[in-house]
């Protein structure tokens, strides 16, 4: 039986957080947008007619002004709409192909190895169907491995118009004309640092690291770089994962919405935040023994006195259970906290997370009782059915004070009943 050329793809979401704003803001499609990070700090996307104005990470009251002068709209950010976006995304992906990596909320890699009829027409209809069904573009990269794919990618992207938005480097000679113009840093997994040392040596080029010697290239670097080198001479080196790792610890942190004195608003927080880490405990099937809390104040201005202050908390046995875990960074907060001073943020993060049958159990341990466990699910279905926050413990407040400040977020059209997209007719 004939073996099948492998062929990888990496479909990218483009100006992802500005594109699920335009979705349900159809009357913005031609206008510039950017996204603010928490408290609406400072821009931390941008749509494409905005960027050759707007610097990524550019503190929003620095530019407010002229984001009004060049009629740039501003969004607050809001990952509830970009995350259920990128699900559907990447569900449509699922549908059109046999393999699918998630690799960001905004990528993903698929395996188009054996894939009847013209792949490049197939990387058209891959946009055509998530358009159609999402209202996100997309451009398309094809090539023989991850690190070309990424480049065909960012081809496809920087010349959209000419490539219709999807580019196949599975023939030679187009994958080393785009090589020998593509500089060493816009290579996948090269950063400012590594470009820095490889031009050292007189690599300029993504041609040039691809003809270097491997040997060479892994006893001056890695052999991270050498399968970078490898891969983009068309020798596949990082397969395609489709299972989902599990994470070794699970966090949870925001900035507040003001400075906070009080321990009675913080603990509302500390709370909240520990309830949000508890459900993405749950759904990639863990337990947690150990849990740390921390709070600190704003540590850049120097009018005011900074204070940082964490500590461990562990819990009696293994656990997934909101109302236990709470107790105990509650618990941990009133260790930490000292009055006086003008708290920013506070952070809660999950730690020595195992699935179930990794716990090796003792005979004289306590063990999570299987009455948590159904309260448990009851909780996260009856979310997952309602909307997050449905039910919830009773020191997770629903709307607090001193929540983050995001005056311009757009409604969570997909979460939220009470703010479903309406159409009204005239």
């Amino acid at each position: 039986m004939a073996m099948h050329e492998p062929a990888i793809a990496l479909i990218d979401c483009n100006s992802f957080y500005a594109s699920c704003e335009r979705v349900f803001r159809p009357d913005l499609l031609r206008t510039p947008i950017v996204v603010l990070s928490n408290n609406d700090g400072c821009v931390i996307a941008r749509s494409a007619d905005a960027k050759p104005h707007v610097k990524m990470g550019a503190p929003y009251f620095q530019i407010k002004q002229d984001l009004k002068r060049r009629g740039i709209v501003p969004f607050s950010s809001n990952y509830a709409l970009y995350g259920d976006m990128s699900e559907r995304v990447m569900s449509v992906l699922e549908s059109l192909v046999p393999a699918v990596e998630v690799y960001s909320i905004d990528e993903a890699f698929a395996d188009l190895t054996a894939m009847p009829g013209s792949l490049e027409q197939l990387g058209r209809e891959i946009r055509a169907q998530v358009l159609m069904h999402t209202g996100i573009p997309t451009c398309v990269g094809i090539a023989a491995t991850k690190t070309l794919a990424k480049l065909a990618n960012h081809a496809a992207k920087r010349w959209q118009r000419q490539t219709g938005g999807v580019v196949d480097l599975r023939d030679p000679g187009k994958r080393d004309k785009l090589l020998r113009v593509t500089s060493v840093g816009e290579i996948w997994g090269v950063g400012r640092k590594l470009s820095a040392r490889l031009q050292g040596i007189n690599i300029t080029t993504a041609w040039e690291l691809a003809q270097a010697d491997a040997a060479l290239i892994r006893s001056q670097f890695s052999v991270v770089v050498e399968k970078t080198a490898r891969e983009l001479r068309g020798t596949a080196c990082l397969g395609l994962d489709e299972a989902v790792s599990t994470k070794q610890e699970i966090c949870c942190s925001r900035m507040f919405g003001q400075r906070l004195r009080e321990i009675a608003p913080i603990r509302e927080a500390v709370a909240t935040y520990t309830a949000r880490a508890c459900e993405k405990l749950r759904k990639q099937g863990s337990l947690c023994k150990q849990v740390r809390v921390s709070i600190r104040t704003g540590m850049f201005n120097p009018d005011e006195a900074r204070y940082a202050k964490g500590i461990l908390c562990e819990l009696p046995y293994p656990t997934d259970d909101t109302r236990l875990i709470i107790k105990a960074t509650i618990k941990g907060l009133e260790h930490v906290f000292r009055e006086g001073f003008a708290y920013s943020k506070a952070e809660v993060m999950l730690l020595d997370l195992r699935q179930r049958d990794e716990f090796t159990e003792d005979l004289f341990a306590n063990i999570q009782p299987a009455t948590a466990e159904q309260v448990m699910l009851v909780l996260d279905q009856i979310n997952s059915k309602w909307g997050g926050g449905t039910l919830r413990t009773a020191g997770v407040p629903a709307a607090p004070e001193w929540g983050m400040r995001r005056e311009m977020m757009s409604p969570s059209y997909t979460t939220k009943f009470s703010e479903l997209w309406s159409v009204r007719a005239r």
